[in-house]
């Protein structure tokens, strides 16, 4: 497995990451929306069964490839399980020809500030030895920022870029998420205060510290293209962050150089009732409209 050849296919090829990284707090919804309700199922361990074959069943689809998916997002869960005998990581590399990812927060602090930095990750070391071992090419983590708040925006920063060279220390690359709330009133300033955040912490990594980013569609077109012109970004990628697949398609195409990592965005419409065929047809369906727009 190449890390040389997974970086300049996720640096340089055309395409999106598939989101697939639902956990816990999100499995029940994005399961409902799949058409399985809370009633089939009883406990986590049998909601995690059922994730998993929603997401072996996408991965597994002919429509899911490496022509037009650069990578995936797993579920710690997901990667410590396997997808037609092989383990998942492994599985959508050699199969697929997609580059895995693994999200690594376990979720979100207390708002305070505007914001919700991440919890604390006590075994995080251990977690991305696991993954590198596991043929893991990068990571995700997700904050929150609810309003334009220097302050919260600044501790988000701080912790995203502090997490991000622990990983990058690992000898894997970073994805660093700090949302903005599509619902904020504050959006378009929020994005003003993240953009210089990141402009500066990116000016004090070692040119051999690569990150990427996965950032809330943004009010002004174009607005995130200096984050994407400085040598240590290796990519930066727009969640769908709760815009339907249409608005969010839209939205991207008007920003040169970005690309998707949609999750909901991606699985919409999608339902555990389809058959074979009418479920194919519509993740193919899906990742072409996302496609498309990630080529602008």
């Amino acid at each position: 497995m190449s890390f040389d050849q997974q970086f300049d296919k996720v640096a340089h090829a055309d395409g999106f990451i598939a989101a697939l990284d639902q956990s816990g707090g999100s499995t029940p919804k994005a399961l409902r929306m799949y058409g399985v309700d809370e009633s089939e199922y009883s406990g986590d361990d049998e909601m995690f069964d059922k994730i998993h074959e929603m997401r072996t069943r996408i991965v597994t689809s002919p429509s899911f490839g490496g022509d037009r998916i650069l990578g995936a997002i797993l579920f710690e869960q997901t990667m410590d399980r396997t997808i037609d005998g092989k383990e998942s990581a492994d599985y959508l590399w050699s199969e697929k020809n997609v580059v895995p990812f693994l999200k690594v927060d376990k979720g979100l602090a207390e708002e305070a500030d505007g914001v919700q930095v991440m919890k604390p990750m006590h075994d995080l070391d251990d977690l991305l030895a696991r993954a590198k071992a596991k043929g893991v090419f990068g990571t995700k983590m997700r904050s929150v920022i609810k309003t334009a708040d220097a302050d919260g925006i600044a501790r988000v920063a701080t912790q995203q870029f502090r997490v991000g060279r622990q990983i990058v220390e690992a000898g894997l690359v970073p994805i660093l998420e700090p949302e903005i709330d599509i619902h904020s009133e504050t959006k378009a300033e929020a994005e003003d205060l993240l953009r210089a955040e990141i402009m500066t912490h990116l000016g004090h990594l070692r040119p051999d510290e690569k990150v990427m980013f996965k950032l809330t569609l943004p009010d002004v077109d174009n607005h995130y293209s200096e984050v994407m012109d400085h040598p240590n970004v290796v990519r930066v990628v727009a969640l769908s962050g709760g815009y339907s697949r249409e608005d969010a398609n839209a939205r991207l195409a008007r920003n040169t150089g970005m690309i998707a990592s949609f999750s909901r965005a991606l699985t919409e419409g999608l339902s555990a009732h389809q058959s074979d065929e009418e479920f194919d047809a519509m993740l193919d369906s899906s990742i072409q409209s996302i496609f498309e727009a990630s080529r602008t």
